[in-house]
């Protein structure tokens, strides 16, 4: 047993990193895309990626969701704000690449969790440890550095963080798993979009028929690289903990920014190294609290009489009193975007599908 769990572990890894290393490489995969324009390789990514789904979902066979979900209103409602939102998100982070701004597209999911604090605080009444502010205050400080910086508010990165963390939200409401979020989302979107490629065929601007069978394929293939790596997220999530996942997360955005200093030659002048490092260091505090807080719920947890029942016990964790089902949100927290924030109503664990 013991060697069936250690070999579960080291698949769900495996997969975590696939999954992370494949978002963080994808800015290879938009150039490749040209001479299509952004708006072209959008609306071949949300039609070919239901496309994909759908297959995937025939062939496991999961469709008793759907019937749930067009049954329950206010939830169908909440999914159609996650793909308008989750469109927004594509495409800035498309048309980011593909105009040389691979950099301040990585810093948009760098500064996703600290976001994400600021949303739980504003729109669900959380309250921060000083850590957490701290992090925050240090957030606020790069944003303002990289203003200057970039002599423009980084308008990319923000885009990108407060779609994400907006979309974060809205799937945490919704409560379905990867696959079929996706497939409910891009069920959505495809008739939009199809509308859009029909239009541009008309108008005799559409390149999947003008560029060759290799183009066309590339294009496609846009399904695929928004589903697989979520297939593999999927997979690392229910092998290793969520603390782990946390710490895996941020390998998306270093690769993506390494491959737009180092690949791509984006400049980095002194202010934006400065911004920068300011995020990292938030992010540093971020998680040394998460680790530190899932350390101190095992211990807690591991110390409670067997069969005790969620928020029978009441324990002393840090400056707070707290139950258990609330020191149990704490190990979540270092998971998905909102890597150990304490955010309870964001997306801890939820699939991140955004690059």
């Amino acid at each position: 047993m013991a060697e069936q769990s250690r070999g579960e572990q080291r698949t769900g890894l495996l997969n975590g990193f696939a999954a992370y290393g494949m978002w963080g490489l994808v800015p290879l995969f938009w150039p490749l895309l040209k001479p299509a324009a952004p708006a072209e390789i959008l609306a071949h990514r949300m039609a070919w990626s239901l496309v994909f789904v759908a297959v995937a979902l025939v062939f496991v066979r999961r469709w008793a969701w759907a019937g749930e979900l067009l049954r329950q209103p206010r939830k169908l409602a909440l999914v159609v704000l996650a793909s308008a939102v989750i469109t927004v998100n594509w495409g800035i982070y498309i048309w980011a690449v593909n105009s040389g701004h691979v950099v301040e597209a990585s810093l948009g999911y760098f500064i996703n969790p600290l976001v994400t604090i600021a949303m739980g605080v504003l729109l669900l009444k959380e309250r921060l440890r000083p850590v957490q502010w701290a992090a925050v205050g240090i957030g606020a400080a790069a944003v303002l550095v990289l203003t200057v910086g970039y002599g423009r508010p980084p308008w990319i990165s923000l885009t990108l963080a407060f779609s994400f963390a907006t979309y974060g939200l809205v799937k945490k409401k919704v409560n379905l798993g990867g696959f079929e979020s996706l497939a409910a989302e891009t069920a959505i979107q495809f008739l939009p979009a199809l509308g859009y490629l029909l239009w541009l065929s008309a108008q005799g601007e559409s390149t999947f028929t003008s560029e060759g069978a290799g183009h066309s394929a590339l294009l496609a293939s846009t399904g695929i690289v928004t589903a697989l790596p979520l297939v593999c997220f999927g997979a690392a999530a229910i092998r290793v903990p969520l603390s782990t996942l946390g710490l895996l997360q941020y390998m998306a955005p270093v690769f993506q920014f390494l491959l737009g200093v180092l690949y791509f030659g984006e400049a980095m002048p002194p202010e934006r190294w400065a911004g920068f490092a300011l995020v990292w260091l938030a992010l540093a505090l971020l998680t040394w609290n998460a680790l530190r807080t899932a350390h101190r719920t095992a211990r807690l947890r591991s110390g409670l009489p067997t069969g005790a029942t969620a928020g029978a016990a009441v324990v002393v964790a840090g400056s707070g009193t707290v139950t258990e089902a609330e020191a149990g949100v704490a190990a979540e927290a270092a998971a998905g975007s909102e890597a150990g924030t304490g955010v309870r109503g964001a997306a801890a664990g939820s699939a991140p599908v955004e690059a």
